[in-house]
């Protein structure tokens, strides 16, 4: 009942997502400790299934235990705590943007609404049209890996089908599960499955806003929203990024991509580009990668996707005003200009908030882990990296983590997906009227 929950008088934003996914994370770790779900037919440690729900309703893709372990309904236990992650915490994003725009003034409002597409309190349609958009992608994708498998490959039936749908809804939703042990390292050379993989990801990581801009709206660049124009160009710009950069760096790996011809190489590479932007998916052994491969990685992993769409991490649309604003602050303007629209003040302390809250959260459950585990720095970095962005990707520790490790990891892929939008929601809704205005005083910087 959208209109109920926006409506409802007191209720907090923040709130509203922090019980909900709570809610649901509770749901999925008791069906996960059944024996039921388990192959071995016996009870699952809480930790290792308060992890496992976690990871995949926050659609991350970290684990602890072999996908082996978990019986055909444990895996369909994971896939709803998936599709709720990615299709509900995308539509609980837009909808808490219909709550900013309450509490807008009405030229705002309107702004807004264009934004995220949806007319003042029409939040049914808005749900309605993520859940059909999702579902149709997932749709096209399963359709297409269940021709790979079956008229493909031979696979049976229902293990085609079974297969193809799981990793349909795992893609779009950026968790990175997968049925196999060793992810989609057996797809490395197989581009139809890998590249409609990589197609699914790069669509989920959009964003809802984007995805609708671009179904519904005919005209050219020049007409769209400020949100997409990041989007759209930030995404190119860090996929080639993270293709060269790993392909500089691992060409020559024979752990990686150097026993591969040219052309594999470079699929390879684009794969973990993608991949990288919070998917999980890995087609390459992460572990064997070179620690510059893992630093690269770790910075894709931590700047994700597009607002309000299945990705993880700080969001093209934070970086890209980062950068713009430290841009403006060096050439010396009086306002952060981005595609010749002139960004709200308020929004450039958004920025600065959330990414300094993010670092601190990294540096902190970095050190928490050094302290507990015997493993290097950079291992460690980029598993915490890993579950604060709800990626997934690892250099294969986390599974020999201690439960304490683990709890800690558990806590920052839940912070990692619902934490985003509560914060933005909160920061955009505060109101902090001042009855007066203080006196100014310029500290010394630098």
């Amino acid at each position: 009942m959208p209109h109920a929950v926006l409506a409802r008088p007191g209720s907090s934003p923040a709130r509203i997502a922090v019980a909900g996914a709570g809610a649901v994370l509770m749901g999925g770790t008791a069906l996960l400790m059944l024996p039921v779900s388990s192959a071995d037919g016996t009870w699952t440690g809480l930790v290792d299934s308060l992890f496992t729900a976690v990871s995949a309703m926050s659609v991350t893709g970290l684990v602890v235990l072999d996908p082996a372990h978990w019986t055909t309904f444990g895996q369909v236990v994971i896939l709803l705590l998936i599709q709720i992650g990615g299709t509900g915490v995308m539509t609980l994003a837009t909808l808490l943007g219909l709550v900013t725009m309450r509490r807008l003034g009405l030229r705002a409002r309107v702004t807004a609404g264009k934004e995220i597409h949806a007319e003042l309190g029409d939040a049914g349609a808005v749900v309605r049209g993520i859940v059909v958009t999702s579902l149709l992608i997932e749709l096209v994708v399963a359709a297409i890996l269940f021709t790979a498998f079956a008229l493909r490959d031979g696979l049976p039936v229902l293990p085609a089908a079974g297969s193809a749908v799981f990793h349909a809804v795992s893609a779009f939703n950026n968790a990175g599960f997968s049925p196999h042990s060793d992810s989609l390292i057996r797809y490395a050379d197989d581009p139809l499955v890998a590249l409609t993989l990589a197609a699914a990801v790069v669509a989920g990581g959009l964003g809802f806003p984007v995805i609708a801009e671009l179904l519904r709206r005919r005209h050219g660049p020049r007409h769209w929203t400020l949100t997409t124009k990041l989007v759209l160009t930030g995404t190119p710009i860090l996929l080639l990024a993270g293709l060269v950069t790993t392909l500089l760096t691992e060409h020559s790996n024979p752990g990686t991509l150097g026993p591969m011809d040219w052309p594999q190489k470079v699929l390879n590479a684009l794969l973990h580009s993608v991949f990288s932007r919070t998917a999980g998916f890995n087609s390459v052994d992460v572990g064997a990668m070179r620690e510059e491969t893992w630093l690269s990685t770790v910075i894709l992993m931590l700047i994700g996707g597009g607002p309000a769409g299945t990705a993880g991490g700080l969001k093209i649309t934070t970086v890209l005003i980062l950068v713009l604003t430290i841009r403006s602050e060096l050439r010396g303007d009086s306002h952060v200009i981005a595609f010749g629209k002139r960004l709200p003040q308020g929004v450039n302390r958004q920025v600065v908030t959330v990414v300094g809250l993010m670092s601190i959260m990294l540096l902190g459950a970095t050190a928490a882990l050094m302290a507990l585990e015997d493993h290097p720095l950079d291992r460690v970095l980029f598993e915490v990296a890993s579950a604060i962005s709800t990626t997934g990707l690892s250099t294969g520790i986390t599974p020999q983590l201690s439960d304490a490790s683990c709890l800690i990891l558990a806590l920052l892929m839940f912070v990692g997906r619902v934490g985003p939008i509560s914060l933005g929601t909160a920061l955009a809704l505060r109101p902090r009227p001042l009855l007066y205005e203080p006196p100014k005083e310029r500290p010394l910087i630098g």
